[in-house]
């Protein structure tokens, strides 16, 4: 166990900003790294030859689907620059879908053709690139009809909403020859690369723990309810994968992500990105082998479903390191509004990754060593997505969809975890974390969550917390040994014709 290492909430860093980093690593020793070579490539698509080693001023077409959040960014990623055309809008809310295809037509020569339907966009062949900025849950569908219909693919963050969609992602791209990058940013941004440089060149010496952080104010998303489908919006659509269930929210977008069929959390919405760092500083390139998670959506009740609170530790026995993340929805005591940080600790120093383009050293005594700088992230990762699209050559891709497959896996780890968790009562939880196994204090997680609901003025001890299964997950297979209810959420159930395919049928 590692303990009386330099506090977060004490260390000064840079001020968070819209950047992250750098570069791919491949995957030499896990089971995705094995069933990619295994994969007979299919014969070359339209695409494939048409666009290769193609001069930078031949456009390729684009269409991008989900628009009313992330999807402007994507928007305006393409429209910024010279070798590339917006051919399509996709959304299945119609007064969104239209509106931003009105405002495209400003930025360029013709307007982009609405579709409420995805599948009408990949039946045009001159669409090249698929940019997916939609709702978790429809992630790996889009990405595998995009990339069965021949179509390069960008997809938002997490990779996928649900563990097997990322293998059979990860297959589709392997079987079909495409290029798939996923929008973990932070992997683009010139400071963070050159901090993980800097940790990957040993400088820090003996690195067994990494702490990262999602702290970001979540108000409650109002009570619980039956809604009304907002009018536009093709509900049928929108639900694709998932169940059609009645709409509980008040707010129909943006506050799926607090529901389970549709969302993953902050965990999986902001601290995905976290985890993605926190993975690629310790030179991982596999999932952990144990993982246990403990917390609550505490403060107020609300039509939401998961944690605003949220410690999860996961254990690469393999490695010998440990992957701590903690979630945070409340106020914050005597500090910004938001904070998302990941903290990599050595034995002959630490770093500290904040959310912006800049990496910290630090000596084993608190003193900056170092400090790395850099650019805005999103457009060069978009940059580096559309040069491995020319090149063709998805091993140059700084996100690739394997990269961020790993990382969402994670994620669904310590969400399968706290899902299956039993409520306790507060005081059990000490002696709970007694008998976790880990490198890190348990009790230093714990002491933090208690002062940051003791600044809410909410009382630890007035609460049950729902402590989760401890849970071993094996890397290879990426299955949960001895645990069938886990497995049971590994995948779910699917609508016809929304069915994500098997990593084996795509």
């Amino acid at each position: 166990m590692i303990s009386s290492l330099p506090s977060p909430l004490s260390l000064q860093y840079p001020e968070p900003a819209m950047a992250r980093s750098s570069r791919r690593q491949f995957l030499e020793d896990s089971l995705l790294a094995a069933a990619a070579l295994s994969l007979a490539p299919t014969g070359k698509t339209f695409a494939q030859d048409e666009k290769q080693n193609s001069s930078p001023n031949e456009k390729l077409g684009v269409a991008v689907v989900g628009v009313r959040g992330q999807g402007v960014h994507h928007m305006k990623a393409y429209l910024n620059r010279k070798d590339t055309e917006l051919l399509y809008i996709a959304d299945v809310d119609e007064n969104v879908g239209n509106q931003r295809a009105e405002e495209a037509a400003q930025q360029q020569h013709r307007k982009p053709q609405y579709v409420a339907d995805l599948r009408k966009a990949l039946e045009d062949k001159s669409v090249d690139i698929v940019s997916i900025a939609t709702p978790n849950h429809w992630h790996a569908l889009g990405a595998i009809w995009s990339m069965q219909a021949g179509k390069d693919v960008y997809v938002e963050k997490p990779a996928c909403h649900l563990m097997n969609e990322g293998k059979a992602m990860v297959a589709a791209a392997r079987k079909h020859r495409r290029i798939c990058q996923v929008g973990t940013q932070s992997r683009s941004g010139a400071g963070f690369r050159k901090t993980i440089e800097y940790i990957h060149s040993g400088k820090l010496g003996d690195i067994k723990l990494a702490r990262a952080y999602c702290y970001k104010r979540r108000k409650p998303i109002g009570p619980k309810g039956d809604y009304p489908i907002p009018d536009g919006v093709h509900y049928d659509l929108w639900s694709g994968p998932a169940p059609i269930l009645p709409l509980t929210r008040p707010q129909f977008h943006y506050d799926w992500h607090w529901q389970w069929p549709y969302g993953n959390g902050d965990l999986g919405n902001q601290g995905v990105h976290q985890m993605d760092i926190a993975r690629w500083a310790l030179g991982l390139n596999t999932v952990c082998n144990r993982v246990v998670s403990y917390g609550g959506r505490w403060g107020y009740e609300d039509a939401g479903e998961t944690p605003n609170t949220l410690v999860s530790m996961m254990e690469f026995d393999d490695a010998g390191k440990t992957l701590v993340f903690e979630v945070r929805g409340l106020e914050l005591a005597g500090r910004r509004r938001n904070d998302t940080n990941v903290f990599i600790y050595g034995s002959e120093g630490y770093a500290v990754l904040p959310g912006s383009a800049s990496g910290v050293i630090f000596d084993p005594q608190g003193k900056e060593v170092r400090r790395f700088h850099g650019g805005a992230a999103l457009p060069a990762h978009f940059a580096n997505f559309i040069q491995a699209v020319r090149d063709r050559k998805a091993e140059d891709l700084h996100a690739d969809i394997a990269e961020g497959h790993l990382s969402a896996a994670l994620v669904h780890a310590c969400n399968i975890s706290y899902r299956l968790g039993t409520e306790i009562p507060s005081k059990e939880l000490k002696q709970k974390l007694e008998g976790i196994k880990t490198r890190e204090n348990p009790q230093e997680t714990l002491d933090r969550l208690t002062a940051h609901l003791k600044y809410n003025k909410i009382q630890l001890d007035s609460l049950s917390v729902r402590f989760g299964e401890e849970l071993a997950l094996d890397p290879a297979t990426l299955t949960f040994p001895g645990s069938k209810a886990a497995n049971q959420l590994l995948t779910c159930k699917y609508r016809n014709p929304f069915v994500v395919p098997a990593e084996n049928q795509v």
